[in-house]
């Protein structure tokens, strides 16, 4: 079976914090690139069929109800599994009947919505503009057309936060009661408007304080930490995401995508213009064993259960501790081995790149 993720990059505005690969919506662009897009697919899909399908960017939701049509289309050329997971990506002031109506006859069955914040001036940090009644009023909708597979985005860490802000904006999502939270502390990166104007990140332990706070609090009302910033009800963890998590094959579509297919790790060009022009591809490398396991290392420690000892050998037939040095980190207890797993101690999960680094 096939995972599959589509990149639409067009956003009505750009946010501050955002480094992934965007453009401002621009209507003689859409209908261009989506063509293209539907030309990468039908050149390198090989009509498996398809576990997971996620559309992402960008904003997918600021598309017309025309330009949606023309993407339905392009979804129509993937043979999907009887229980796929498909995922598509709004932000909250784009979702209306129309737009619900369009994603259900696509065949989404699973939403991801990015709330980051009910705090006014958090969001007039990131560039956005929501408010609890309006939200709540919007996933009541969402709801009313039978969605009843949401995850909802919180950013915390915002410059001038305190707990006591975050506390507000959890409480208040709980509210919402969705089946999935994913969770991001503010990482300024190059390119950003947060970098261009000199943010600075709050205080590291303050940034602790916090994430163990939400890690309290998701657990004692129910939700599973089933990796490092996500947070799931039982039986809704994101089938999509763990196939990134499981270290598992690929196909990345559209602006600046990445893929992982047929032990070759591939990024595609992220200007538009190349795209436009059928240029898809920037750079494309074979994986090699050493490399898989790295990454099978680096991201199953990013699940709380972390790897299974067993499925390791199986892929790779070699023991996890005869290539990495695992021991030492059991004895200090940075890693914990129990049930043929092995997985970073929770009270380390979130200096978990200095134990990477020790393994790798």
């Amino acid at each position: 079976m096939a995972c599959v993720y589509i990149h639409i990059p067009f956003c009505r505005k750009i946010c501050s914090y955002c480094d992934f690969t965007k453009v401002l919506y621009n209507k003689d662009l859409v209908m261009p690139y989506l063509d293209k897009l539907s030309s990468e697919i039908e050149d390198s899909y090989e009509k498996e069929e398809v576990k997971t399908l996620y559309i992402g960017g960008g904003t997918p939701s600021c598309l017309s109800i025309e330009e949606l049509g023309r993407l339905k289309q392009i979804v129509k050329s993937f043979s999907l599994a009887k229980d796929y997971e498909f995922t598509f990506e709004c932000n909250i002031e784009d979702i209306d009947g129309d737009l619900l109506y369009e994603l259900k006859d696509m065949g989404v069955n699973r939403l991801s919505i990015g709330i980051e914040s009910f705090d006014k001036c958090k969001l007039e940090f990131m560039n956005r503009n929501a408010s609890f009644p309006d939200i709540k009023g919007k996933i009541e909708l969402v709801r009313s057309y039978g969605f009843n597979n949401i995850n909802l985005d919180l950013m915390y860490g915002i410059p001038g936060e305190k707990i006591s802000n975050l506390k507000k904006d959890l409480n208040l999502l709980l509210k919402l009661n969705p089946e999935h939270i994913s969770t991001y502390s503010l990482i300024i990166e190059e390119h950003t408007m947060c970098k261009i104007r000199n943010d600075e990140n709050i205080l590291p332990e303050e940034e602790l304080k916090m994430y163990n706070h939400i890690v309290s609090k998701l657990e004692k009302k129910g939700y599973i930490h089933y990796e490092i910033s996500n947070f799931a009800k039982p039986g809704y963890e994101s089938k999509h995401n763990l196939t990134y998590w499981n270290n598992e094959e690929y196909y990345g579509f559209g602006l600046g995508a990445t893929g992982y297919i047929k032990g070759f790790r591939y990024s595609n060009t992220k200007s538009i213009d190349e795209y436009l022009l059928g240029n898809f591809k920037d750079e494309e490398n074979l994986v090699s064993k050493t490399e898989m396991m790295e990454n099978e290392v680096m991201l199953g420690l990013r699940k709380m259960e972390g790897i299974d000892l067993q499925k390791f050998f199986d892929k790779y037939e070699v023991n996890l501790q005869d290539v990495f040095p695992v021991k030492p980190l059991v004895r200090n207890k940075e890693l914990v081995y129990k049930n043929g797993h092995i997985f970073i101690n929770p009270k380390y999960i979130y200096v978990m790149n200095e134990i990477l680094l020790k393994l790798i």
